[in-house]
């Protein structure tokens, strides 16, 4: 399936939209324009060595994708596949991955004035891939910067072409 954004709208100035997904009782947010599509989860190949973390890689349209499972990385407390559990496929830069989330929420904007500085303190993810806390009534999300993190040192994925 893949992502559609919302249609007839204008949107406000500085505004940006985010896909809303779940992680354990987490909603986390990542910019739209990073999403090239979302696909039910399907068990990938495993690759030897790879940290925990990444579950392995899939063969989407003759293109070999890695797969991290998100639960993993942040350290939720389970990590259980059933049918709301999804694979994100994220175009970064020039490489395609994909992440294994709970669920996907939608896609909302947030204006700039419903983003907060997110709080220093420590946590498994790392500050610097923490874009902010936006709140959209009752909801928080946690916005990250989907491209950061997964070009982090840790994350064992190297960039093609480096």
């Amino acid at each position: 399936m893949s992502v559609v954004g919302k249609t007839g709208e204008v949107a406000a100035p500085g505004a940006r939209e985010y896909l809303t997904f779940r992680l354990d009782q987490e909603e986390y947010g990542i910019d739209i324009l990073k999403v090239q599509e979302i696909r039910g989860y399907e068990s990938p190949t495993r690759i030897a060595n790879a940290p925990d973390f990444i579950k392995g890689v899939v063969n989407l349209r003759g293109t070999i994708v890695p797969i991290v499972d998100m639960r993993l990385k942040f350290n939720c407390t389970q990590a259980e596949y059933n049918s709301f559990t999804v694979v994100i496929v994220l175009n970064l830069r020039q490489r395609v991955v994909g992440i294994v989330v709970d669920s996907v929420s939608d896609v909302m904007e947030l204006a700039l004035e419903n983003i907060r500085a997110a709080p220093d303190i420590e946590s498994v993810i790392d500050n610097s891939c923490i874009l902010g806390l936006g709140s959209v009534g009752e909801r928080m999300l946690i916005l990250l910067d989907i491209e950061k993190l997964m070009s982090g040192v840790d994350m064992g994925l190297v960039p093609i072409g480096e």
